[in-house]
Protein backbone atom coordinates (compact mmCIF):
# COMPACT_ATOMS: atom_id res chain seq x y z
CA UNK A 1 0.00 0.00 0.00
CA UNK A 2 1.43 3.32 -1.06
CA UNK A 3 1.52 6.01 1.60
CA UNK A 4 2.12 9.69 1.00
CA UNK A 5 3.03 12.15 3.74
CA UNK A 6 3.20 15.87 3.10
CA UNK A 7 5.18 18.36 5.15
CA UNK A 8 6.32 21.94 4.97
CA UNK A 9 3.09 23.91 5.07
CA UNK A 10 2.68 27.01 7.15
CA UNK A 11 1.95 30.72 7.24
CA UNK A 12 3.79 33.11 4.96
CA UNK A 13 3.32 36.70 3.85
CA UNK A 14 2.35 37.54 0.31
CA UNK A 15 5.41 37.59 -1.91
CA UNK A 16 7.17 35.05 0.24
CA UNK A 17 8.29 31.50 -0.44
CA UNK A 18 7.50 28.09 0.98
CA UNK A 19 8.59 24.57 0.14
CA UNK A 20 6.46 21.45 0.46
CA UNK A 21 7.67 17.87 0.59
CA UNK A 22 5.90 14.59 -0.07
CA UNK A 23 7.51 11.40 1.20
CA UNK A 24 6.28 8.28 -0.58
CA UNK A 25 6.55 4.77 0.85
CA UNK A 26 5.15 1.31 0.30
CA UNK A 27 7.15 0.50 -2.82
CA UNK A 28 10.84 0.18 -3.55
CA UNK A 29 10.40 2.27 -6.66
CA UNK A 30 7.77 4.52 -8.16
CA UNK A 31 8.80 3.84 -11.71
CA UNK A 32 6.08 4.76 -14.22
CA UNK A 33 4.15 6.68 -11.58
CA UNK A 34 2.79 10.15 -12.08
CA UNK A 35 2.87 12.28 -8.96
CA UNK A 36 1.13 15.55 -8.44
CA UNK A 37 0.17 18.37 -6.14
CA UNK A 38 -3.41 19.49 -5.80
CA UNK A 39 -4.92 22.10 -3.53
CA UNK A 40 -8.30 22.82 -2.07
CA UNK A 41 -9.45 26.09 -0.59
CA UNK A 42 -12.50 26.31 1.71
CA UNK A 43 -15.71 26.06 -0.28
CA UNK A 44 -13.90 25.27 -3.51
CA UNK A 45 -13.20 22.15 -5.50
CA UNK A 46 -9.84 20.46 -5.40
CA UNK A 47 -7.68 21.88 -8.18
CA UNK A 48 -4.56 20.78 -10.00
CA UNK A 49 -1.32 22.58 -9.17
CA UNK A 50 1.53 20.62 -10.72
CA UNK A 51 2.55 17.11 -11.73
CA UNK A 52 5.71 15.21 -12.56
CA UNK A 53 6.45 11.93 -14.29
CA UNK A 54 8.62 9.87 -11.98
CA UNK A 55 10.82 8.37 -14.70
CA UNK A 56 11.26 11.25 -17.11
CA UNK A 57 10.78 14.13 -14.65
CA UNK A 58 8.56 15.80 -17.24
CA UNK A 59 6.57 18.48 -15.46
CA UNK A 60 3.14 20.03 -15.87
CA UNK A 61 1.73 23.14 -14.23
CA UNK A 62 -1.54 24.93 -13.78
CA UNK A 63 -1.51 28.30 -15.50
CA UNK A 64 -2.13 30.00 -12.16
CA UNK A 65 1.20 28.82 -10.73
CA UNK A 66 3.40 28.63 -13.82
CA UNK A 67 6.58 30.61 -13.31
CA UNK A 68 6.09 30.78 -9.55
CA UNK A 69 6.02 27.12 -8.47
CA UNK A 70 8.52 24.36 -9.26
CA UNK A 71 7.83 20.67 -8.87
CA UNK A 72 10.65 18.17 -8.56
CA UNK A 73 11.38 14.69 -7.33
CA UNK A 74 14.29 12.83 -5.77
CA UNK A 75 14.32 9.17 -6.75
CA UNK A 76 16.89 8.27 -4.10
CA UNK A 77 14.58 9.56 -1.36
CA UNK A 78 11.26 8.57 -2.95
CA UNK A 79 10.21 12.15 -2.40
CA UNK A 80 8.53 14.90 -4.34
CA UNK A 81 8.76 18.62 -3.71
CA UNK A 82 6.93 21.81 -4.51
CA UNK A 83 8.92 25.02 -4.28
CA UNK A 84 6.52 27.95 -4.13
CA UNK A 85 7.59 31.55 -4.57
CA UNK A 86 5.88 34.91 -5.10
CA UNK A 87 3.01 33.53 -3.08
CA UNK A 88 -0.37 35.23 -3.24
CA UNK A 89 -3.30 35.15 -0.82
CA UNK A 90 -5.23 33.16 -3.41
CA UNK A 91 -2.66 30.37 -3.03
CA UNK A 92 -4.07 29.73 0.44
CA UNK A 93 -5.36 26.16 0.57
CA UNK A 94 -4.73 22.67 1.84
CA UNK A 95 -2.13 21.15 -0.46
CA UNK A 96 -2.32 17.44 -1.23
CA UNK A 97 0.25 15.08 -2.65
CA UNK A 98 -1.10 12.43 -5.04
CA UNK A 99 0.30 9.45 -6.91
CA UNK A 100 -0.94 7.11 -9.59
CA UNK A 101 0.77 4.23 -11.41
CA UNK A 102 -1.36 4.39 -14.56
CA UNK A 103 -2.04 8.09 -15.09
CA UNK A 104 -2.16 8.95 -18.78
CA UNK A 105 -1.16 12.39 -19.98
CA UNK A 106 -4.68 13.54 -20.78
CA UNK A 107 -5.76 12.79 -17.21
CA UNK A 108 -2.79 14.22 -15.36
CA UNK A 109 -4.74 17.26 -14.17
CA UNK A 110 -7.80 15.32 -13.01
CA UNK A 111 -8.10 14.97 -9.22
CA UNK A 112 -8.89 11.26 -9.11
CA UNK A 113 -5.44 9.86 -8.45
CA UNK A 114 -5.21 6.47 -6.75
CA UNK A 115 -3.22 7.54 -3.70
CA UNK A 116 -3.45 10.70 -1.62
CA UNK A 117 -1.69 12.26 1.32
CA UNK A 118 -3.46 13.81 4.28
CA UNK A 119 -2.75 17.37 3.17
CA UNK A 120 -0.81 20.30 4.57
CA UNK A 121 -2.15 23.80 5.12
CA UNK A 122 -0.59 26.74 3.31
CA UNK A 123 -1.79 30.18 4.37
CA UNK A 124 -0.64 33.34 2.61
CA UNK A 125 -1.42 36.58 4.41
CA UNK A 126 -1.87 39.85 2.58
Amino acid sequence: QVQLVESGGGLVQAGGSLSLSCAASGRSTFSNYAMAWFRQAPGKEREFVAAIRWNSANTFYADSVKGRFTISRDKSKNSMYLQMSSLKPEDTAVYYCAADPTRILSQIRVPNYLYWGQGTQVTVSS
